[in-house]
């Protein structure tokens, strides 16, 4: 079995997201709510942490830093993109998520701190 890859998901708002009267913001946090717990239960993946910066970073995400992340092991690169697809796939009425959010996926391996290392 291969070694799962250490994912970190980036997600950030765009400005469409802020674009809108604050009347139409529930059914989007209804959106982005259902995104992360469909993350959460797809097979593959395994959530290890997540961390929400919406506290000190106000406005769209135009890269880094991003909104919130979402640390996880994936079985392998097409889960993730599978989930990175969520966003084209949760729909907002007419809207797909993606009108509203933006997600990025870093891939790469655990990084093992060794303790027989002297610093």
């Amino acid at each position: 079995m291969a070694e799962p890859l250490r994912t970190l998901f980036c997600i950030g708002n765009n400005q469409n997201f802020f674009d809108l009267p604050k009347a139409e913001i529930g059914p989007v946090w209804v959106g982005i709510s259902t995104m992360l717990s469909n993350l959460k239960n797809m097979d593959g993946i395994d959530i290890i942490g997540t961390f929400d910066d919406d506290a000190h970073m106000v406005g769209p995400s135009d890269g880094w830093p991003w909104t919130c992340y979402v640390l996880a092991d994936a079985r392998d690169q097409e889960t993730v993109k599978n989930a990175c697809n969520l966003l084209r796939t949760t729909m907002i009425g007419e809207y797909a998520l993606w009108k509203f959010f933006k997600i990025e996926a870093r891939m790469g391996r655990e990084l093992t701190i060794r303790d027989d290392v002297e610093l």
